[in-house]
């Protein structure tokens, strides 16, 4: 059964993998959106930001990381919806293949979409003057937390994926996905926000994952914040995931 499900998941992810080389326009949406943003707020908006850092860009770095998982995990959230409309679903159903295969099958694709487009965000960056002195041991931590992080999202991605009612509705919940890192510490020190804001930024999971990865980044003690990071994104892993399958079960029965 598990060889069964790893040679099933595997030929699925090819077939999700092909897909994208072929949508042009999604590789440049998740791609240079986040790199637009970069640009904008290095160059334009930087220069009146006070972060205590000596480089704008090694301060945005981390938040523009997790805004370009959370762009590219809407079209997650896409893809199941049209093959869930397109009778691909019922299709795979009458073969002899796993049934969890095929919803891995949009998971991977999505943690090697997204590491694509995290690989091309920090090469654009490194043009722009970040710079890192972090050694190989935290880079793999950075690694970690992004695909954990990812996976989080993705899983998210599943649900709406598998209940929404029209193409914009699986694609546009993750809007708030995205806002959710300028009310964090991802653009500017949190102490500089009002009480409320601040209360809310200081613990929302964005906060707590972008202080660990800048942390590690620039080799500076991360302390809880690590800690915290994992936390939600293993609690928001499992919980979407649960909610997920069920949501899978539910539509196939």
């Amino acid at each position: 059964m598990t060889k069964h499900f790893f040679g099933d998941t595997t030929v699925l992810l090819g077939r999700s993998l092909r897909h994208i080389t072929r949508s042009v326009d999604t590789i440049i949406t998740t791609t240079i959106t986040p790199i637009a943003m970069m640009l904008l707020f290095v160059y334009v908006l930087g220069g009146a930001i006070k972060t205590g850092s000596e480089s704008y860009v090694n301060y945005l770095l981390p938040g523009i990381l997790l805004i370009t998982i959370a762009s590219g995990i809407a079209y997650t959230a896409l893809r199941l919806f049209l093959d869930m409309k397109g009778g691909i679903f019922e299709r795979f159903q009458s073969m002899p293949i796993a049934r969890s295969s095929v919803l891995w099958a949009h998971v991977l694709t999505s943690l090697v979409a997204n590491a694509i487009s995290l690989v091309v965000v920090v090469l654009v960056a490194l043009l722009m003057g970040f710079r890192s002195s972090a050694g190989v041991p935290a880079w793999l931590a950075v690694a970690g937390i992004l695909i954990l992080f990812t996976l989080a999202l993705t899983w998210i991605a599943v649900i709406p994926g598998l209940t929404a009612k029209s193409v914009d509705g699986a694609g546009g919940f993750a809007y708030p996905l995205i806002f959710l890192p300028f009310i964090s510490s991802a653009f500017v020190p949190t102490d500089t926000m009002p009480g409320p804001v601040r209360a809310f930024a200081d613990n929302q999971p964005v906060t707590s994952i972008v202080n660990a990865i800048r942390n590690l980044f620039t080799e500076q003690p991360v302390g809880t914040d690590i800690w915290i990071a994992l936390a939600w994104c293993v609690g928001i892993l499992i919980v979407a995931y649960i909610f997920a399958n069920n949501a899978y079960r539910r539509r196939i029965s």
